[in-house]
């Protein structure tokens, strides 16, 4: 969770919402590591999830990212669990939770959907405080 709270403090260093994402593959090793993109690529589906999930695919040169375990700093929104779903990534590990624009414990579960193609573990909780409070310190400073 570590790598993904310094990938939330560079994107919001960057202006960006401070979510960060790291991949890790079955062996323990990072194999993607990312914060938010969506000003900087004009891209509302450069979420940070979305960027680890892109770059591990194309490293491993398949969309399946069996055994994987993707540690993100807040609740991934629908769009980003149902491209967890489909990677069939094993673990997912988010520190603080999002109940307006969650996927996963919140609105619509992606997960547990009947028409969701997997279920990964989840976890959640990890670092809750320190990722809560870049996210409330990032949008204070912007209002």
């Amino acid at each position: 969770m570590s790598v993904a709270l310094e990938e939330a403090r560079a994107a919001a260093a960057r202006g960006e919402v401070p979510v960060g994402a790291a991949l890790v593959d079955p062996a323990g090793q990072v194999v993607a590591q990312d914060g938010n993109r969506t000003r900087e690529l004009n891209d509302p589906s450069a979420h940070a999830e979305m960027l680890v999930i892109r770059a591990a695919c194309r490293q491993s040169g398949s969309e399946r990212l069996t055994g994987h375990s993707l540690y993100v700093t807040l609740e991934p929104c629908a769009m980003c669990a149902a491209v967890v779903a489909a990677a069939r990534i094993a673990r997912v590990y988010y520190a603080a939770s999002d109940p307006k624009s969650g996927g996963v414990e919140h609105g619509a579960r992606v997960f547990i959907h009947p028409q969701s193609h997997h279920q990964p573990e989840v976890y959640h909780g990890m670092a809750e405080v320190e990722a809560a409070a870049l996210l409330t310190d990032f949008f204070r400073q912007r209002r």
